[in-house]
């Protein structure tokens, strides 16, 4: 039911129910992760259910054939680029975030992908998915507010999080906000 694997869990699943967002036994929170991840709901412009956050967020979707929507992980990213469906863009930086290096894990970006255009995302690069899903999740049922503001050694990011009818992630994706150089 859940991609995450025991330990990454396990971490999150203790701070949770320190927190209260989660319950204790172990069934039950993955039958939590199930419904905020994977349980499908009719997007925007749909009368049906159709969408995950999963799908969203690790995948990416289009809408109306011509925008990409969601598509927030390096590894479909690499994954489609390496099968040429993806045409990159290129990527964006602004004076807190000069060039991509050996230390930079968010990127800002454009692409094309299956006929639409993602005029603008970001997604976090060489990090793995069990970070993220345990990231996104943990974000998710501690902020009502949908964003939250995370520090890690070099960066301070924020993480968009929308909640779809509050009980499904709709997308969720890092912004940084400021880099601060190792050096």
């Amino acid at each position: 039911m859940t991609t995450l694997p025991p330990f990454t869990r396990q971490i999150a699943h203790k701070y949770l129910v320190e927190k209260h967002l989660s319950p204790q036994d172990e069934t039950e929170f993955k039958e939590q992760l199930y419904r905020i991840w994977f349980e499908l709901y009719a997007r925007r412009g749909s009368s049906r259910p159709d969408s995950s956050g999963f799908e969203h967020v690790f995948v990416g979707e289009t809408r109306g054939g011509r925008t990409v929507i969601g598509f927030h992980n390096w590894i479909q990213l690499y994954l489609q680029e390496k099968l040429g469906h993806i045409d990159y863009k290129g990527y964006s930086v602004t004076a807190n975030s000069p060039q991509p290096d050996e230390y930079k894990h968010i990127l800002a970006l454009q692409f094309s992908w299956k006929n639409g255009i993602k005029p603008k995302g970001s997604i976090f690069i060489g990090v793995s998915p069990e970070f993220e899903f345990a990231l996104y999740t943990l974000c998710f049922l501690t902020s009502p507010n949908e964003r939250v503001k995370v520090q890690f050694s070099f960066y301070d990011v924020e993480i968009v999080c929308h909640h779809y009818n509050q009980k499904h992630i709709g997308t969720t994706y890092p912004v940084l906000l400021r880099y601060r150089n190792p050096q």
